[in-house]
């Protein structure tokens, strides 16, 4: 089995390249040593982008993803993509304009979150649009005001962090998971730390921005109820 992939991105989310190694090609994709591409998970979407070889063969990316075992990262080429072997060195660069976008609407969703206390069901961020889910059997959200505060929180210019934790250390901090079910992957000596001081601070792989103010005017354009106990808030770029 190959070694785990480096993940460049969870230290330094506006790394948009970087070199790498191919280290195994399959039909599910195109593993490498390290990689500026997020996998998709937690909800996000995966990268998309190129990897671009010595002698100029580029290789479009329509997917990013984990493999089974959770450790490793495939990269998925579009159709009819020049073949890669192992040992090939190849330059890794991500779609910015889209990873960016991906980024302000998942630093808003841990916004969203904290005006709305309750447990997290799910969320989901695309390129164009993010929602998450709340365990809210009655609901008093109001569009409107939602799209008010969030605007205030975002406005405020608030610094968003990285911090690590043992896993013993959440286990001592419950509350710091707001998402049912979540668990970090067996086998983890360090969990991620989202902290947006004085808003959120949870366990979270995604990227996000640097300050709050990157993300940009925002809009609740949704509200659903999508169970007896489930509400659904969808955000978009005003």
């Amino acid at each position: 089995m190959s070694a785990t992939t480096l993940k460049r991105f969870d230290d330094d989310a506006y790394l948009d390249h970087c070199e790498a190694t191919v280290v195994a090609v399959s039909e599910a994709g195109i593993e490498l040593d390290q990689t500026v591409c997020y996998a998709r998970s937690g909800g996000q979407a995966g990268d998309t982008g190129t990897l671009t070889t010595p002698d100029g063969r580029e290789i479009t990316l329509a997917d990013t993803v984990y493999a089974e075992d959770r450790t490793r990262i495939l990269h998925v080429p579009a159709a009819d993509m020049p073949a890669l072997q192992p040992g090939d060195r190849v330059t890794v660069n991500i779609d910015w304009a889209r990873r960016h976008r991906l980024m302000r609407l998942h630093t808003c969703l841990h916004l969203l979150g904290s005006l709305i206390p309750v447990p997290v069901t799910g969320c989901s961020i695309s390129p164009d649009s993010a929602r998450i889910d709340f365990d809210l059997p009655e609901s008093t959200l109001d569009k409107a005001v939602l799209t008010e505060q969030l605007n205030a929180l975002i406005e405020a210019k608030t610094p968003v962090g990285i911090d690590r934790i043992t896993p013993e250390q959440l286990a001592a901090q419950p509350d710091l998971v707001r998402t049912v079910g979540a668990a970090p992957p067996a086998g983890t000596s360090t969990i991620r730390i989202i902290e947006i001081p004085g808003v959120d601070r949870q366990p979270c792989g995604g990227t996000h921005v640097a300050n709050t103010s990157e993300i940009g005017a925002m809009v609740v354009t949704k509200i659903e109820k999508k169970s007896r106990t489930n509400r659904r808030v969808v955000v978009n770029f005003a």
